[in-house]
């Protein structure tokens, strides 16, 4: 077990759904809602009837090793190698991808002491119900009650599994969130993308939102913004004349050097230019899984747009992005720059385990901050989270 000399938290660990995870507690009168289905031999999700391949493999019974995709995410692929070429030799998944006894034992031998769990296959529901409020609500609450049952919101202080929450309708909105926190939810999930209408999305910032908002800032729950399916492949497409959905395993180059962090960028220019966190400047906003490059543009941008009708703020934007939003980057991300701008006390490791695009030892993270002083890389490795989701310390395992 490596050692830092202090408790870690790692801001961005992943479990993997079982097959019932939308299902079991779905009303009986959605019981169609997601099925899966046998193609070619493999198992399919099928979503309103729709299959649906955002995650290829939705059973996750067998699974790339985590890290398997570290030479991509480098950049270090002279070969040109695929996704697939790249993943070599699967995995089954073990009992510590999918529950939380095991996973403590393994985050003890990783020398992690704390660690926010996200689910995996739920980031494409909302995508799928987008047309759909209301049976954005009841798929959400359906997995909510899952993860309860599986993981719980809080394990002995120590793994913090994180409920979605939906705006999409308010008073619902509210009503599941404090359902979730009431159950000790520590820290709540939330897509970075417009949320769910009858009449087309629109952003979760706008004032029609507020009381949700108001009752995040009341609860001082942090909310995490993890990467999803947005629904930026749509927009994608039409550059391409193609359809169809964003695939895991199979990048388009088009894709990746022109998304770009675009979705979080968009997320964040909303969750400001709206005003939401100016109205709210409790809110505490973490961004995982998203990467950290994106950061200079949008500070650059708040930055100039202040400065062309600075009316139409009531504090500098940039200044509201510091107070009030948490940067987890990638492993891979040039750090010094974002720490720069931002600084560590606004900076969080988070590992992406056991995803193949994540490290195989995620105190391998510490390697990218090593050039700082002590203080300072406690805050990345530490501090900040444990700050954040308000989990008591405790001395390094040992």
């Amino acid at each position: 077990m490596r050692s830092l000399g202090f408790p870690v938290f790692d801001a961005d660990n992943h479990l993997y759904e079982t097959e019932d995870a939308f299902t079991r507690h779905l009303p009986s009168r959605h019981k169609d809602l997601f099925r899966f289905a046998e193609i070619r031999g493999r198992k399919k999700l099928v979503v309103r009837g729709t299959l649906t391949e955002f995650i290829p493999n939705p059973t996750f019974e067998v699974v790339a090793r985590p890290g398997a995709h570290k030479d991509f995410y480098s950049g270090n692929n002279p070969e040109g190698k695929t996704l697939r070429e790249l993943t070599g030799e699967p995995m089954r998944s073990v009992p510590a991808f999918r529950e939380p006894a095991a996973r403590l034992r393994l985050l003890d031998e990783q020398g992690i002491q704390a660690a926010v769990m996200i689910p995996t296959l739920a980031s494409l529901i909302e995508e799928r119900l987008k047309d759909d409020p209301d049976l954005t609500v009841v798929a959400v609450r359906a997995f909510n009650d899952w993860l309860h049952d599986q993981w719980s919101y809080d394990y002995q202080g120590r793994i913090f599994a994180t409920p979605i929450v939906s705006p999409c309708d308010p008073e619902q909105g509210i009503a599941e969130f404090d359902r979730v926190t009431g159950r000790g939810a520590k820290v709540v999930l939330m897509r970075p993308a417009p949320v769910a209408g009858f009449r087309g999305t629109r952003s979760p910032f706008l004032p029609e939102f507020d009381p949700f908002w108001a009752r995040v800032q009341e609860s001082g729950i942090p909310v995490i913004l993890h990467a999803s399916d947005s629904g930026y492949q749509d927009y994608l497409n039409t550059w391409e004349g193609k359809s169809g959905e964003f695939v895991a395993f199979r990048p388009r180059s088009f894709a990746y050097a022109a998304d770009g962090g675009r979705t979080i960028h968009d997320t964040f220019a909303s969750a400001i230019c709206h005003g939401m966190l100016s109205r709210f400047p409790g809110v505490r906003l973490i961004s995982v899984e998203n990467g950290g490059s994106w950061v200079g543009l949008l500070l650059k941008n708040l930055e100039h747009t202040w400065r062309q009708m600075p009316r139409e703020f009531t504090e500098h934007p940039v200044e509201v992005f510091k107070r009030n939003v948490w940067v987890n980057p990638f492993w891979e991300d040039s750090l010094e720059g974002l720490i720069d701008l931002i600084g560590p006390g606004r900076v969080c490791f988070g590992s992406d385990y056991p995803h193949p695009e994540g490290l195989s030892e995620p105190l391998e993270f510490a390697d990218q901050v090593g050039y700082l002083p002590s203080q300072d890389m406690r805050k990345i490795m530490s501090d900040n989270m444990f700050g954040l989701v308000g989990a008591g310390r405790t001395t390094e395992r040992g």
